[in-house]
């Protein structure tokens, strides 16, 4: 072979590789991308976090006022299961859960800075109150107890309070509270709840971890009829 035959090949086999290089670096790119991406839909900020599980408890409280307001209060029937299944989930995931990180980790931090005192005293109070009614709620919540009058009456009673109760209390925290989160611990320590968050959520409800508990409660609206949001819409006309 000749020099200028080899000075070609070589060109030509240099070039060859350098499109491979590309095809090759420009697929691992792509990958670690989808790996960023998934990982990232994942990744939550503590607050984030903590607002996304109130949005858990809202759809709670749409569930509560279906069987209040427009079942019981008209004596319309409605599945048993779906109210101890609400409460169940109010009591294995918003208050064993979502208000115990709230009390270990959130509102600590806040005492310590001497920030929100009194808004905190406050709603560690109305964590208190939710558990009492939600007991109500769940000593009752099967078909004997809802045809008395009397346990009727007090399942009533605790839905209407905890829904007043918790509407405000969850507003609060979404916009005094959590907000002013970053500002009363460290960038390191902001992580690390992040971590801790994560943790405790596998450890308690497994690998599907909110995205189960958020299935949950689409199984009790379906089994309600009123899992499509397009039901919610506001129809009006100009009379």
């Amino acid at each position: 072979m000749t020099s200028v035959r080899r000075r070609r090949h070589f060109l030509a086999a240099g070039g060859t590789w350098a499109v491979a290089s590309a095809v090759l670096g420009a697929a691992a790119d792509e990958h670690s991308q989808a790996e960023r991406a998934d990982a990232s839909e994942d990744e939550v900020s503590p607050p984030e976090d903590l607002m996304r599980e109130h949005g858990v408890l809202r759809r709670i409280l749409l569930i509560y006022d279906e069987i209040l307001w427009r079942r019981m209060a008209h004596d319309q029937d409605f599945p048993p299961e779906v109210l101890s299944g609400s409460a169940g989930i109010v009591r294995g995931f918003v208050e064993d859960y979502h208000e115990k990180l709230e009390e270990e980790y959130v509102f600590p931090r806040f005492r310590a800075a001497g920030k929100q005192i009194e808004l905190v005293d406050t709603l560690v109070a109305q964590h208190r109150g939710g558990r009492v009614l939600t007991d109500v709620v769940l000593q009752r919540a099967n078909e004997r107890a809802l045809k008395d009058p009397g346990d009727r009456a007090k399942i009533m009673a605790s839905l209407r309070l905890f829904a007043r109760m918790y509407r405000p209390h969850a507003a609060r925290e979404d916009t005094v509270l959590f907000p002013a989160l970053r500002a009363v611990v460290s960038p390191h320590e902001f992580d690390a709840l992040g971590e801790e968050f994560e943790d405790k959520e596998r450890e308690l409800f497994g690998q599907e971890g909110f995205k189960g508990v958020v299935e949950r409660v689409a199984g009790l609206e379906r089994k309600l009829g009123i899992y499509d949001l397009a039901d919610f819409t506001a129809s009006w006309t100009q009379g």
